[in-house]
């Protein structure tokens, strides 16, 4: 007879495992480390020291601050747009069948799925183009893009997971296009919303090359440690600022998951 447990992954899978994962994740711990040495100029092993002062010379850096205002600022909007936007090409494609739904669905996609030195490049040629000033906007715009998509993603498993049973029930009871959206399809898609727009923010905030052909002479926080990478003074401030990017985009993706992976059945499927 067959047993139903689980069998045990061979020893060297497991091996394999733990070096992938290492090879992954030690870099990230390197970061750690290198914003506590007390060493300015280099980046020498093991550190000469550790301290914790670069944490206060971080803090009071203004150029800092400026680069996370705009950062923050630009995946809030980036999100919303796509939170918006996602959900109702979720809707639309999930939702009906006409001509050319496969190919939109693909076209919404597609942004995520090219290099993003190709949605740059297009991005600028364009904002030149209508010569469109660089600012806030031009930012957002690039990096909605893909955050639509992010969200379209999760949307729109989500809808096809959700029983049209419950829309027309709905229906059927009185309930407009508004009342049904509200009280039946939004609490049903709600964790996957949540999820996209948290994953779209963590994109967001650390989008490098779009930002790059967007930003002009403005400063992500991205951008700005890539610049600060050059200077051979304070180097650890800058695994400072990136230890705190590694725990801000980690936190969304990490409540992603949590609320995605219980969101296999079918909502309204049941008997």
């Amino acid at each position: 007879m067959r047993s139903d447990r689980p069998q045990s992954a061979p020893l060297s899978l497991k091996i394999a495992a733990a070096a992938g994962l290492a090879f992954l994740h030690l870099p990230i711990l390197l970061i750690f480390v290198y914003a506590f040495t007390t060493e300015e100029k280099s980046y020498a092993w093991p550190p000469p020291s550790l301290t914790t002062s670069w944490l206060a010379v971080a803090w009071n850096r203004p150029d800092v601050w400026a680069a996370l205002q705009l950062s923050i600022m630009v995946a809030a909007i980036s999100t919303a747009i796509a939170l918006v936007l996602g959900t109702l090409c979720a809707a639309a494609v999930s939702g009906s069948r006409f001509f050319g739904r496969e190919t939109i669905s693909l076209l919404v996609i597609l942004p995520i799925a090219l290099p993003g030195i190709i949605t740059g490049i297009a991005l600028r040629s364009a904002f030149s183009l209508m010569e469109i000033p660089f600012s806030l906007w031009t930012i957002v715009l690039g990096h909605a893009t893909f955050c639509v998509v992010v969200v379209y993603n999760n949307a729109v498993a989500r809808f096809r997971r959700t029983s049209g049973s419950m829309v027309e029930a709905s229906m059927d009871l009185g309930a407009d296009g508004f009342q049904t959206f509200r009280y039946v399809v939004l609490p049903n898609i709600a964790t996957a919303l949540l999820a996209g727009g948290m994953l779209a923010f963590a994109l967001s905030f650390d989008e490098v090359i779009v930002t790059t052909f967007t930003a002009g002479q403005q400063q992500t926080l991205p951008i700005w440690m890539l610049e600060e990478l050059v200077r051979p003074r304070q180097r650890p401030v800058t695994n400072v600022v990136a230890m705190v990017v590694v725990l801000v985009t980690l936190l969304p993706i990490l409540a992603a998951y949590y609320l995605t992976r219980e969101g296999d059945q079918i909502a309204g499927g049941g008997k």
